[in-house]
Parts: C-alpha cells; sequence; structure tokens
C-alpha cells in the first residue's frame, strides 16, 4: 500500500465514523425541541439532560469505533483543510442566511429556510475540503439544499426550528450511510489491538 492510500484509508476512518452522525443528527432535534418549548422541553432541564445523554452516547461510540477499527489521527493538511473549510465557509454561510431572510432591517426578507441551507451548504463543503463528497452526501444534502431553497418558508427566519429538523434527519442518514461506507471498507472490524 502506498504512502497517499495509507493517508486516505487514515481520513475516512476518521471521518465515516458516521454513528456520530446519528448523535450530532439527535443533537439538532433536541435543540429545535428545545427551542420550541415542546412537551418536557419546556424545561431547560429537559434539553441538558439529552444533551448529556448525548454525550454519553458519544463517549460510548468513540469507545466503540477505537476497538473496532483502531485510532487514527488525520494528517495536519487534513485537518488545515476542515479548519479552513468551518472558519472561512460557516461565516460566509452564516451572514449570507441573514441576509437571504431575518429580522435585520438589511435583509432582503426571502421565504426560504436558511438553516436548512446552512447546513447543506456547510456539510458539503467539510467533505469536499476533506476526503471529498459521495454519491449519498450529494443526495442527502443536495435534497436538504432544494428543500430549504423552496419558497414556501416563513419570512424572517421563523421557519429555523424545521430547518433544524430537516438538517438533523439528514444528517442522520448521512450518518447511517458513513457508517455502512466504513464498514464495507474496512470490514466488520474487530479487536483492534490484537
Amino acid at each position: 500500500m502506498q504512502h497517499s492510500d495509507v493517508t486516505t484509508a487514515v481520513a475516512e476512518n476518521s471521518h465515516f465514523r458516521g454513528l456520530f452522525g446519528v448523535v450530532g443528527g439527535c443533537l439538532l432535534i433536541l435543540s429545535a425541541l428545545g427551542n420550541s418549548a415542546w412537551g418536557p422541553f419546556e424545561h431547560p432541564a429537559a434539553f441538558v439532560a439529552g444533551v448529556v445523554v448525548l454525550g454519553l452516547a458519544a463517549w460510548g461510540l468513540n469507545s466503540h469505533y477505537n476497538s473496532r477499527y483502531g485510532w487514527s489521527r488525520p494528517t495536519g493538511r487534513h485537518h488545515r483543510r476542515m479548519a479552513v473549510a468551518m472558519f472561512v465557509g460557516a461565516p460566509a454561510i452564516f451572514f449570507g442566511s441573514l441576509l437571504l431572510s431575518s429580522r435585520a432591517s438589511w435583509s432582503l426578507d426571502l421565504p426560504l429556510n436558511t438553516i436548512a441551507i446552512s447546513m447543506a451548504l456547510i456539510m458539503l463543503m467539510v467533505g469536499a475540503a476533506t476526503v471529498g463528497v459521495r454519491t449519498h452526501h450529494v443526495v442527502v444534502y443536495g435534497t436538504l439544499l432544494v428543500a430549504g431553497l423552496l419558497p414556501v418558508w416563513e419570512r424572517e427566519g421563523m421557519s429555523g426550528n424545521t430547518g433544524l429538523w430537516m438538517a438533523g434527519i439528514a444528517l442522520i442518514i448521512s450518518g447511517l450511510l458513513d457508517h455502512r461506507l466504513l464498514v464495507r471498507r474496512f470490514g466488520s472490524g474487530g479487536d483492534a489491538h490484537a
């Protein structure tokens, strides 16, 4: 195996640990429930408890992935590319979403779901900057992007919770497909320390 193949495999091992996407998607949905104060989430303690449960789930997943697939650390180049995508892309998308639909006086106030648009663009940018965008990323996040661009949403950014729900569901689907890709690439794993 050549050095570039090993580097790509290490990056994919860390990037396609997709069950973290399931936890992240649940966190977005939990945020939507907390924002809307739905049912037990009218009490902030319910949201905090949900975050703690998801944090424990992420810790368990990290242990699972490390024991099954080994601990991997992407290269410094990989980290820099992801940092640039996040630190340049995220503010651009954030301010762009405020321009498109918000309560700001300078907003165009278009009937778009800027949360859905932003999440789709961020996920596609990070994927493109790191290990590459796969077909399922284009389908899942492209669908989220198109749904956010449909001119059917409440104005002034009031459809944010719906956007969080949609982004959460997209992240869960993408995470499950990423995990499936990891298992196909590296097998079902085993004792990484054997």
